[in-house]
């Protein structure tokens, strides 16, 4: 499909739907400074196909809440080493406007001379560089930022995610670009058994539901993950015991390293 334009998220949080009705199930959602190309634009010209730059994930958003940009400022985006937030939610001034954004959100600032701004911005909240990728400890301490969102179907955000954009937005702010979807997520990294994961690694499982579940492994054969709402749950070979019931909810069916011990990203 061809791309007619270019865009980038200037709003905290944009639902991003499996079709163009306004009651179309959520698959997504962008994040401040997240951009996309331009796929297609209905009839009514109230509503926009677009793909998710990140994970090429396809999904359609309200036209009034579409920031468009040129290719030059799209590509730009690319080659530069933004910020990414590390605060639950932060402040910025975008234009002399308040604006909150959530964790996980990119400030578009950078180091690079070679950039050109083409918008103000003015942040001073906690962020770390896009590209500079962290530890198994950093990621533990992000995955429990999120502790207690509730689920949400397509959610990415401290106040609703789903069980793979819990990881991929934990991973992403470590430094490490994965796929949306846990099926696909499964297929990323080195494959490892439970006896040598360690903190930081995901696990993955079969549920009632076709969908894999996964959680991200934490110390003393926890995990951490999206069930109801993100929660900490005990682990071992059989699968997630539920700390409140002390029943097995979900059958364990590999685990993944994304990170290497020199803190690259594992392939």
């Amino acid at each position: 499909m061809d791309v007619l334009g270019y865009g980038v998220c200037r709003l905290a949080l944009v639902p991003v739907r499996l079709g163009p009705e306004e009651q179309a199930p959520q698959v997504t959602q962008l994040l401040f400074g997240d951009h996309y190309e331009m796929l297609k634009v209905d009839e009514r010209r109230n509503r926009i196909l677009i793909r998710v730059h990140m994970d090429a994930t396809e999904g359609w958003i309200d036209a009034s809440q579409h920031h468009g940009i040129t290719h030059d400022y799209f590509e730009q985006i690319n080659l530069a080493n933004f910020k990414i937030t590390t605060d639950l939610t932060c402040g910025i001034l975008y234009k002399k406007s308040p604006l909150t954004i959530l964790l996980g959100s990119i400030v578009p600032i950078s180091n690079s001379e070679l950039f050109k701004m083409e918008e103000q911005f003015a942040f001073n909240g906690e962020s770390k560089s896009l590209g500079q990728k962290r530890e198994f400890e950093f990621v533990k301490n992000i995955a429990q930022k999120y502790l207690n969102a509730p689920q949400v179907a397509g959610g990415k955000s401290p106040f609703g995610i789903d069980p793979s954009g819990f990881i991929q937005m934990v991973m992403k702010i470590a430094g490490y670009p994965i796929s949306r979807l846990a099926q696909q997520q499964i297929n990323e990294g080195n494959k490892l058994t439970l006896e040598e994961s360690k903190p930081g690694d995901v696990a993955f499982f079969k549920t009632s539901n076709p969908e894999l579940h996964t959680g991200i492994v934490l110390d003393d054969r926890k995990i951490i993950h999206a069930d109801g709402r993100v929660r900490i749950d005990q682990l071992n070979d059989e699968g997630i015991i539920n700390s409140d019931t002390k029943t097995c909810t979900h059958q364990l069916v590999g685990i993944r390293r994304y990170i290497n011990a020199n803190g690259n990203m594992a392939v």
